[in-house]
């Protein structure tokens, strides 16, 4: 299927890897010119050679922290007008409540929340001069099911989730969508990272706790990050003009409720 946006161009947060990457090699496959950003810039530059080899458009790369205002200044030089934007930031630790002081939660916020509204009020005004725009907030299963233990994290992205209910029913007059996607436990490195905790107390190894993990999904696996990108390289399609201000949960079926 052609989704219509082919010779757009594309702003992909944190793309280096993971769910990130996965959305900028969809969209690049698609025909879409990406601009990666990541703090890495060996990771960065690993990645846009791997996008351009695969798909054969012009990829280009913003090093920078995407949660500060030069991270963010940085991305805009090298694309100040994207036709689609992706926000997506690493989730902040998981831990208890009691044990966060108020720059934790300043910091979630940073990342989870005022990034992806400060990149849409940058960009949305000429989405809507040139008459079309997508954005995609990556944000979490959490927002619907929260975790304990992702407090910080349950907190900021349902921040977002409440700015993009509103401002998305303003926009998609003039073809500007804005959708939230929101992943349930995917085969990423972050994926790994957040279950070492569940390893050590089980006394299981790390590949252990994923094998039992697995088994708790209804689908019997986690996500492959490539099902991830086509679903969101779909919402920047010409063809979801008339989906907006939605969050689209991709969990396996974990979620248990009706609505």
């Amino acid at each position: 299927m052609d989704l219509g946006i082919a010779g757009r161009r594309a702003l992909v947060c944190a793309a280096s890897k993971g769910l990130g990457k996965a959305c900028a090699l969809a969209l690049a496959r698609e025909g879409v010119d990406v601009t990666l950003t990541a703090r890495s810039a060996d990771a960065l530059e690993a990645a846009a050679a791997e996008i351009r080899a695969a798909a054969g458009v012009t990829v280009s790369t913003a090093v920078g922290d995407i949660a500060t205002e030069e991270g963010r200044a940085a991305a805009l030089a090298v694309c100040p007008a994207p036709d689609i934007l992706i926000n997506n930031a690493g989730g902040p630790p998981p831990g208890d409540f009691h044990d966060w002081e108020r720059e934790d939660w300043i910091r979630a916020l940073d990342a989870n929340m005022l990034a992806p509204i400060l990149l849409i009020k940058a960009t949305v005004d000429g989405m809507i001069e040139r008459r079309f725009g997508r954005i995609v907030n990556i944000t979490s299963a959490a927002v619907k099911a929260p975790i304990p233990i992702l407090g910080l994290s349950n907190g900021a992205r349902a921040g977002l989730t409440g700015f993009v209910a509103g401002l998305s029913r303003q926009t998609v007059r003039h073809n500007v969508t804005i959708n939230n996607l929101l992943p349930g436990p995917f085969e990423t490195d972050r994926l790994r990272k957040t279950m070492e905790g569940g390893a050590k107390a089980a006394g299981r190894s790390i590949d252990e706790e994923l094998a039992a993990r697995r088994q708790t999904n209804p689908s019997g696996r986690f996500g492959d990050p490539a099902e991830f990108g086509a679903a969101c390289a779909f919402l920047c399609s010409a063809y979801a003009g008339y989906m907006t201000g939605q969050n689209v949960l991709m969990d396996g079926g974990a979620y248990a409720g009706t609505l």
